[in-house]
């Protein structure tokens, strides 16, 4: 498997709109950060995890062939509000994409996207079908087997996603004890880590990397980063051995999928 990020900012992204300080005004590409999402290349099939406002950007960028599922997370803008742009890729296929959240997820998407699923049905409109997941109950998709948690991002419960060797985590500031077992001996952990101080709803770097040295990954990759974490390259520089900034464009093969 194939992981690719697509983003790797906080809701308002790097450079944020008004801002000059020296992460936003920063000439290294690696502190350019579109909203947080991933691409995975399962076998022959392209999975998006959550699709935000940059969606449509990311998805040229990277050139994404095809888009045969999106799992959510959660229901926040900043990984929704990109989700009409799949229209593309209904057209291309001639088929509809299946999408996979909790209840709170899909009713939210539901809401926002009614054009897509209330009426008669009109020319253009995104072909979506609607897969309601819980956490700690797996699902295979595509021959893969999908293991949904959870944790806490402040009050609200949030997916997070094992996939073979690879954890995928965002928008986490506690993880329940259950859950834990699902993060522990991964290839790839991708975890938030929205800054050095802390914050309400989302890991800090000195949380992060507890997490990481609880976990024992193989390697560890940090995304939802906001301009105060500071500049890629200076902090990069401080972390342990197999911890990662990860960076818009990074692509890391998982080599246990199943």
């Amino acid at each position: 498997m194939k992981l690719v990020f697509l983003g790797t900012g906080t809701s308002q992204g790097v450079p944020m709109l008004g801002c000059t300080c020296a992460v936003c005004a920063s000439p290294d590409p690696r502190d350019k950060r579109l909203r947080t999402s991933v691409a995975l290349f399962v076998r022959d099939k392209v999975w998006v995890i959550d699709t935000g406002p940059d969606f449509r950007y990311q998805a040229l960028r990277a050139r994404l062939p095809t888009v045969d599922a999106v799992l959510f997370t959660h229901a926040h803008k900043d990984h929704t509000a990109g989700l009409d742009d799949v229209r593309p890729y209904n057209y291309l296929q001639e088929k509809r994409i299946p999408l996979f959240g909790d209840s709170r997820t899909l009713t939210q998407i539901r809401m926002e996207y009614a054009y897509a699923f209330d009426g008669p049905p009109y020319p253009g409109i995104p072909q979506l079908t609607l897969f309601e997941i819980e956490s700690y109950a797996p699902f295979t998709l595509h021959g893969v087997e999908v293991h949904p948690f959870w944790v806490w991002h402040y009050k609200l419960p949030v997916l997070g996603f094992r996939i073979g060797g690879l954890v995928y985590v965002t928008d986490a500031s506690a993880i329940p004890d259950e859950s834990w077992p699902y993060l522990e001996g991964a290839e790839v952990l991708v975890l938030n880590a929205l800054r050095k101080e802390p914050h309400i709803s989302h890991f800090h770097l000195e949380a992060a990397l507890e997490v990481v040295a609880r976990a024992r990954p193989q390697q560890a990759y940090f995304i939802h980063i906001s301009h105060l974490m500071g500049r890629h390259a200076e902090v990069q520089a401080t972390l342990p051995p197999k911890v990662y900034l990860a960076y818009d464009g990074l692509e890391v093969v998982v080599p246990n999928t199943t």
